[in-house]
C-alpha cells in the first residue's frame, strides 16, 4: 500500500514539475534564436542539469526520513556524535577517492586496477554506510539549524517557515557568460559536474561562439527545495551553506526575493543585495549553531563563506615575508579592470587580469581564469574573500554596516527583505548611521 501510495505521489510530482517548466516555455511563441542565453543553451546540447530527476530523488529521500526516521528520539548528544561520526567516514572515503585518482593518474602505474582493489573496497563499503546515515544527518542539521533560527526571532509558534530542509549531492556546475566590454552577469546556466579539462574546453567553445567571456564555477549551494547542498566533511560549512539556502527560501516571501528572477533582478543589483545579505547570514548563522552544538569547533575569528563559491586555497606564508592580502589584491584588480574597460581598453583589461592572476598564483591563490565572468559572478557575494570581487560597488559595505547597526539577527533581516535596489540599501545605510 505504501509502496502504491509512493509512486502516485512521485508521478503527481512530475507532472506538476512539468506543467511549471511548460509554462515557463509558453511565454514564447517560437524559440527565441536572438537571445544569448539560447544560443548558449543550444550550444551545450546535453550537458544541463537534470532538476526534474534530482528533485524527485531529493523528496523521495526527504518523504522517507519524515516517515521512518530516527531523528526525533536520538538525544541531542548522539544527534551531534552522529554527525561528527558521519563527517570523520566522509573525510576518509574522500581521502580514499583521492588515493585512487592519484593511481590512475600516475603514468609509472602498471595495473591501477589491481593497485586500487583494496582502497576501493575499502570507499565503496564507506560509501554505503554514509548513503543509508545520510538522511539521518541531514535532518539532525536542518534540526539544529532551525532550533537556532528559533532562538533568533525566526520562529512562528516556534515553528520555521518555510521548514529548513536540505539534501547532500553532487552540486552542478554554473556556467557564466559576461559581455567582454563590461562586467555583467548576462547568461547562468546549471550542467552536469565536470572535469578541469571538459569545462575549460566549454568555455572556450561558447566564448568562440559567442564572443563573450565565460567561466564554469563551482557551487556550494542551490536554493531548490529541498536546498541542494555541496557535500562536505567541514561541519561548520554544512551549517553556512543550509543557513544560506534557508534565507533565500525565506525571502521568496518578500520582495528583496520575489525581485530576484524579475526584471533585472537575476542579472542586475538586486541579485547582489540578496546573495551578499545570505552570505552574511550563513557564516553569521554557522557561528551561532556551532556555539551551542559543536562550540569545540568555533573558530577564533569568523569563518570564511563556503556557501557559494568556494575559496581559493589559502597558501602558508613563512613569518618572514610580508602577508599577501588577497581581498584587498582582488578589489584594486577589480577597480583597475572597470576602468579600463569603461575606456573601450578590453584586450589591455584581459592581458592585466591574466597578468593578476599569475601575481595570485605566485602567492599560493590558484585561480584557474580571472576575466569579466569571474567577476561578475564573485562580485555578487560581497562577503568574506570575495568582498574584493566587487570592487567600486557599495552593496557589500552597506550590507554589513546595516548589520552592526542592527540589534539583531532577525531584526536585519527584516530591515532588508523589502530592499530591492541599491538606492534604497544606501538610503537605509544611511538612515542607520
Amino acid at each position: 500500500m505504501i509502496l502504491r501510495v509512493r509512486r502516485w505521489l512521485f508521478r503527481l510530482l512530475r507532472r506538476v514539475i512539468l506543467l511549471v517548466v511548460t509554462a515557463l516555455l509558453l511565454q514564447y511563441s517560437s524559440f527565441p534564436l536572438d537571445s544569448t542565453w539560447n544560443r548558449v543553451s543550444l550550444l551545450l546540447g546535453n550537458q544541463q542539469f537534470d532538476y526534474v530527476s534530482w528533485e524527485l530523488d531529493a523528496l523521495a529521500v526527504k518523504i522517507g526520513q519524515t516517515l521512518y526516521g530516527l531523528h526525533p528520539f536520538l538525544t541531542e548528544t548522539d544527534r551531534s556524535a552522529r554527525v561528527r561520526a558521519y563527517m570523520e567516514d566522509l573525510r576518509r572515503a574522500q581521502s580514499l577517492e583521492a588515493q585512487i585518482s592519484t593511481l590512475y593518474a600516475d603514468p609509472n602505474q602498471v595495473d591501477p586496477d589491481t593497485a586500487s582493489i583494496d582502497l576501493r573496497a575499502e570507499r565503496d563499503a564507506l560509501r554505503a554506510r554514509l548513503a543509508a546515515e545520510q538522511p539521518l544527518i541531514e535532518s539532525i542539521l536542518e534540526g539544529q539549524v532551525a532550533a537556532v533560527l528559533v532562538e533568533q526571532g525566526f520562529g512562528t509558534l516556534g515553528q520555521i517557515l518555510p521548514p529548513v530542509s536540505a539534501h547532500f549531492t553532487q552540486v552542478p556546475n554554473l556556467l557564466v557568460v559576461s559581455p567582454r566590454d563590461t562586467i555583467r552577469f548576462e547568461v547562468s546556466i546549471n550542467l552536469d559536474p565536470l572535469t578541469t579539462d571538459a569545462l575549460t574546453a566549454l568555455e572556450q567553445q561558447v566564448e568562440a561562439a559567442e564572443d563573450v567571456s565565460a567561466l564554469v564555477v563551482p557551487l556550494g549551494g542551490i536554493a531548490l527545495y529541498p536546498a541542494m547542498i555541496l557535500e562536505t566533511a567541514s561541519i561548520p560549512n554544512a551549517l553556512d551553506t543550509i543557513a544560506h539556502e534557508w534565507l533565500h527560501h525565506y525571502l521568496f516571501a518578500f520582495p528583496l526575493g520575489l525581485a530576484y528572477f524579475s526584471g533585472d533582478g537575476f542579472v542586475g543589483e538586486t541579485r547582489v543585495i540578496n546573495e551578499t545579505v545570505a552570505a552574511n547570514f550563513g557564516q553569521e548563522m554557522s557561528r551561532l549553531v556551532l556555539s551551542r552544538y559543536y562550540p569545540d569547533l568555533l573558530p577564533p575569528v569568523a569563518p570564511t563563506p563556503t556557501a557559494a563559491p568556494a575559496r581559493p586555497p589559502t597558501p602558508p606564508m613563512p613569518p618572514s615575508l610580508p602577508v599577501f592580502d588577497f581581498g584587498r589584491t582582488l578589489d584594486a584588480t577589480r577597480r583597475r579592470v572597470d576602468q579600463l574597460l569603461a575606456a573601450g581598453q578590453v584586450e589591455e583589461a584581459e592581458a592585466y587580469m591574466e597578468t593578476q592572476r599569475r601575481v595570485f598564483a605566485e602567492n599560493g591563490y590558484l585561480i584557474r581564469r580571472l576575466n569579466q565572468a569571474f567577476f561578475a559572478f564573485y562580485g555578487g557575494y560581497q562577503a568574506g574573500w570575495t568582498a574584493g570581487a566587487g570592487g567600486a560597488d557599495p552593496i557589500g559595505p552597506a550590507v554589513r554596516a546595516i548589520r552592526e547597526a542592527s540589534p539583531s539577527l532577525h531584526e536585519w533581516v527584516i530591515a532588508l527583505r523589502s530592499i530591492t535596489t541599491r538606492d534604497q540599501l544606501l538610503a537605509l545605510a544611511e538612515t542607520k548611521r
